[in-house]
């Protein structure tokens, strides 16, 4: 007979204590992102079917080392184990066992908000290795409190965890920690205005009543007014919970968890003394990119190819099989090549990410940002920069929400500025198909390839950008507050796979649909911008044609060839590519990459898909692939290649400064609460690709 299952449970925990993994396990990695109601940070809701197929509504509440938050998203935690209407019916709270003393303070300010709770150890294997050992029954017996161990990574204890949630878990307990022995009046009159029943709670009120978003201002008045007259000294009585709290910890741990058998130095202080040291570390990490970069193109080369060609078939396929006409020719020419110009770079993305997910899965990644911290500083920027900056690395939206975490705002705000010059997955695209044009695809001392290489200079080249703008910003903003980065580096772990592969799979999803409507969209106006013009200009091209190549003998596949390319220079396609032309001629670009320029302001990867389209217009090469299109492409003027070294790297210096994301741009206003920063930092990066662009370019050719 199954029991009683709460239907809303919520995961609270210290980051780093494997609460995410816990909840992967539960909602078995069936999970959405959403925003919190009335604010824009991301919480991760996943379900659970108990055995009686009931269905359970988990929430992964963001990583907190206390109920005192230090950032935007932390501040969720308390909001919603208050709510009055979306309260959870249970808590669990996971903690690192290896690491209980900490991570038990926020579990003991958990239990005295009168929640029902339960205690979820993880990564007692490591508690282990290290010779220690819980006697659970009595930790559970002092905490009075359920208490389950899992293993996060491998899922054991998970069925245990899971009948555990079946029964009522009333939490009627003395609390922990006696708030009204120091606040006896403010907290009852408190308790009294807005019908409180809890002592705790009440007292967080009066602690953090400024961040409460459900409080009128009239009523965040009266609460100033009580802190006043009853002289609450909140930073003095928050000090006086802590030491109470930790001396409570004390007793219990000394009772529940005996003094440790052996004492050596574990596995991770040896090789963090090596990851973190001041020179290897670096070159470490150096390596591991060059390894990243090095993969990117060595092994997606043969899946890539095979998906291009495989789309030039298609394109050639329906040619042949369906009737000639608008459709097929809009079929053919512009959604395949556009759709084809995406999906080509699932097998790159996908590696892309599967390093990141598994450099974050090993714990590597922690120290990465602790390692980057001391260059960060030399530039300014503050220590915690350095997570949306890594993050960066994938998506800007994501990178520039994670900037919450940081309490100064003018570091906020110049780490949300120069966030958009780190190279993006989205750039990844572009950088790929022009480096696949100008760098040869040859190896260095016969293992590292060149355009690999090219590829870590352009992430690079994107860092250094971003670093060399926060010291710019910096001299221009003046502050004196210091902010620090304290951060607890994880244990080292071996991946749980079914993550990184999760991961794998929602991020190249995401980048294949989001980038795929956008593209479908543009691909097929483009093909009408492309496929019509002035009717002066259209119906005179094959007597223009015909009169240009008087005398010269062309077959009638070249000479349609030629027909199609006229038609495309003077469709409104071309009249729009011309006009912009004289604008970015002086960094080497003609007409059609500017087409592909004003089209990828509405996402960058849409210019592989533009050009596609574009160089798919009259087309009739059924084994044609994009690349080789590109390729073929020849300068009019010179008659030579038109991506030469300096074209190619004048492109990729463009679109590796240029903002050209109306996405960005909106999550920008959305966090600045204003177009002020938005639009700087639009004008900014698109004046520094443009000169920067036209520097490469004058200066090589």
């Amino acid at each position: 007979m199954e029991g009683q299952y709460p239907q809303r449970i919520a995961l609270v925990g210290n980051p780093n204590s494997g609460k995410s993994s816990i909840f992967n396990l539960l909602t078995g990695l069936k999970q959405k992102t959403a925003n919190f109601p009335g604010i824009t940070v991301d919480k991760k809701i996943g379900y659970m079917r108990t055995a009686g197929r009931h269905r359970v509504e988990v929430i992964d509440l963001p990583g907190t080392y206390s109920l005192y938050p230090k950032s935007l998203d932390e501040r969720i935690v308390l909001d919603t184990l208050t709510d009055k209407e979306g309260k959870p019916n249970l808590v669990l709270i996971v903690a690192d066992a290896s690491n209980l003393k900490r991570n038990l303070l926020l579990f003991t300010q958990v239990k005295d908000l009168d929640v029902p709770c339960l205690l979820v150890l993880n990564m007692m294997d490591i508690l282990k290795r290290s010779g220690q050992e819980i006697n659970l029954d009595k930790l559970s017996g002092l905490l009075k409190v359920p208490i389950v161990t899992v293993n996060g990574r491998t899922g054991q204890g998970l069925d245990e965890l899971k009948a555990t949630l079946q029964h009522p878990h009333a939490n009627h307990t003395p609390p922990i920690f006696e708030a009204a022995s120091l606040a006896k009046t403010a907290i009852a009159q408190v308790k009294d205005k807005f019908h409180i029943t809890n002592d705790y709670e009440a007292w967080q009120l009066l602690q953090q009543n400024e961040y409460d978003r459900s409080l009128k201002p009239e009523e965040r008045l009266w609460i100033a007014d009580i802190i006043n007259r009853t002289d609450f000294k909140s930073r003095e009585l928050q000090k006086k919970e802590t030491i109470a709290r930790y001396a409570y910890l004390d007793d219990v741990l000394l009772q529940s968890l005996p003094a440790r058998t052996q004492d050596r130095s574990s596995l991770s202080q040896r090789l963090d003394k090596l990851i973190t040291h001041k020179v290897w570390g670096y070159l470490i990490f150096f390596a591991l990119l060059t390894l990243i970069f090095q993969a990117i193109f060595a092994w997606a080369t043969v899946p890539m190819d095979w998906i291009d060609l495989q789309f030039a078939l298609l394109s050639g396929w329906l040619a042949d099989i369906m009737p000639p006409g608008v459709f097929t020719d809009l079929l053919t020419e512009g959604v395949v090549p556009g759709i084809g110009g995406v999906v080509i770079f699932i097998p790159q993305i996908a590696i892309l990410f599967a390093f990141i997910s598994v450099l974050e899965e090993t714990g590597y990644m922690s120290r990465v940002v602790f390692l980057m911290d001391k260059i960060m500083r030399k530039f300014g920027l503050n220590g915690k920069s350095v997570v949306p900056l890594i993050s960066g690395m994938a998506c800007a939206i994501p990178a520039i929400m994670a900037t919450r975490t940081i309490d100064n705002w003018k570091d906020r705000l110049i780490t949300i500025f120069v966030t958009p010059l780190m190279s993006c997955s989205a750039r990844l695209p572009i950088y790929t198909i022009v480096i696949a044009l100008i760098v040869p695809d040859k190896e260095l001392w016969g293992f590292i390839n060149w355009q690999g290489l090219a590829l870590m200079g352009m992430y690079l080249l994107g860092f250094l950008a971003a670093v060399l703008s926060a010291a710019a910003m910096r001299m221009l903003i003046k502050t004196e507050e210091k902010s620090y980065l304290i951060m607890e580096l994880p244990h080292y772990k071996i991946p749980r796979w079914a993550n990184v592969g999760f991961t794998i799979y929602e991020k190249t999803k995401t980048f294949v649909f989001e980038a795929g409507k956008v593209i479908l969209a543009i691909a097929v106006v483009l093909w009408v911008l492309a496929s019509y013009g002035p009717s002066d200009k259209m119906e005179k091209a094959e007597q223009v044609i015909a009169e240009r190549y008087a005398g010269q003998e062309l077959d009638e596949a070249q000479f349609q060839n030629e027909v199609a390319s006229y038609k495309l220079e003077y469709s409104y396609a071309g009249i729009f590519g011309k006009a912009l032309e004289p604008t970015i001629r002086p960094l080497g670009f003609d007409w059609k990459m500017g087409i592909a320029l004003l089209t990828s302001f509405a996402a960058r990867e849409v210019f592989v898909g533009t050009m596609a389209t574009i160089y798919s217009i009259g087309d009739g090469a059924e084994e044609t692939t994009i690349k080789s299109r590109m390729k073929a492409e020849i300068n009019p003027e010179t008659g030579g290649p038109r991506y030469t070294l300096a074209v190619g790297l004048s492109l990729l210096v463009f679109y590796a400064f240029a903002m050209q994301c109306m996405s960005t741009v909106a999550v920008v206003y959305r966090e600045t609460k204003g177009w002020k920063w938005p639009i700087l930092q639009l004008v900014y990066m698109t004046v520094l690709a443009y000169v920067s662009a036209f520097v490469v370019y004058q200066v090589l050719s």
